[in-house]
């Protein structure tokens, strides 16, 4: 049997008497594209700040390719280097050009030289298509090229596993389709991600498999054309005929 390239049992995660996660498990396979759909603060991504430990769990155990990353002797600074995140947020040094940006982490966390690390950063640049920018600044960029800058930035680290906080939400509506299309060709390239969006379309059309997440607890999951046309739980019907306007 093969080894989930993520694997979370039995996650649980509270703030002050709020229980946020209660006792999630979830498997992720190698190439496997997974969508966490859910209302407003069902958990998800708290849920996925634990994954890679920006948020501390309660109890649970995070495996990373059979490698627990919630040991106590665990150092978190290389099991980050192995899932790449992607937030709302672009996070983009304004006062660095789109390549610094994106070589920052190679020098510092990776140790490349300069020359090196600016290679790699036009690599991954170029996935993104946006080879053509990298003397450019953040604010000299549509958000969906900031968006996309940050994928790259997080791709270059060659991640196992990549994690996506609404990547698209802050964008306007005529730039989504840019960093959906990135996310398309990594799918396609074959890489592992844990998606949280409402971009329900491209969840239909590109999920292995979607996930439903309420009040903390995963109620229902399975193949998209299941869950968005025959959902089985009345909370997740409920969630899908909301979110399309039924």
């Amino acid at each position: 049997m093969a080894i989930a390239a993520l694997e979370v049992r039995g996650l649980s995660k509270s703030f002050g008497a709020n229980i946020v996660l209660d006792d999630i498990s979830l498997e992720v396979a190698k190439s496997e594209m997974v969508f966490i759909l859910g209302p407003s603060g069902s958990g998800k991504s708290t849920f996925l700040r634990c994954c890679n430990r920006l948020e501390e769990p309660d109890s649970g155990e995070i495996l990373l390719n059979g490698e627990s990353l919630t040991q106590k002797n665990v150092n978190l600074n290389k099991a980050r280097e192995k899932i790449g995140m992607v937030f709302q947020a672009f996070n983009l040094y304004p006062h660095l050009s789109v390549e610094k940006n994106v070589s920052l982490a190679l020098r510092k966390v990776r140790g490349f030289g300069t020359e090196k690390a600016n290679e790699v950063a036009r690599s991954a640049l170029d996935k993104v298509g946006l080879a053509d920018k990298y003397r450019s600044y953040p604010s000299e960029l549509s958000g969906g090229q900031q968006q996309r800058v940050a994928i790259a930035r997080a791709m270059a680290l060659e991640p196992q596993v990549m994690l996506f906080d609404e990547p698209t939400s802050a964008l306007d509506p005529e730039l989504v389709g840019d960093v959906l299309e990135v996310m398309r060709d990594m799918k396609a390239a074959g890489m592992t991600m844990l998606v949280v969006s409402h971009e329900m379309n491209f969840a239909r059309e590109a999920a292995d498999r979607v996930i439903f997440i309420d009040n903390g607890s995963i109620i229902e999951e399975g193949p998209p054309e299941k869950i968005f046309t025959a959902p089985a739980n009345p909370r997740t019907k409920s969630f899908l005929a909301r979110v399309s306007g039924n």
